[in-house]
């Protein structure tokens, strides 16, 4: 499998899905009206992250990424989840 091919699934798989999860959670501390003004700060950033991801995925179909950017930016997902 290629590098790409493994940072598309990454993304796919899991990096998206866990931002879709924490933006729900985000929503349901809103609609429940416990929210301050960190969680709709979070909430914005969250859905930033969101787009980022989904732009880059856009980027691997086009081969706009190359390996060694494919390597870093695994690098940096895996450092992401870690602090997490």
């Amino acid at each position: 499998m290629s590098i790409q091919k493994e940072l598309e699934l990454l993304i796919k798989d899991e990096v998206l899905v866990e931002i879709e999860d924490y933006i729900d959670e985000l929503f349901e501390i809103i609609a429940a009206k416990k929210e301050d003004a960190d969680t709709r700060e979070e909430l914005t950033q969250m859905q930033e992250m969101k787009k980022d991801f989904e732009d880059m995925l856009v980027d691997l179909v086009h081969g706009d990424i190359d390996d060694e950017e494919c390597h870093e930016i695994i690098a940096e997902i895996k450092e992401m989840r870690e602090e997490n």
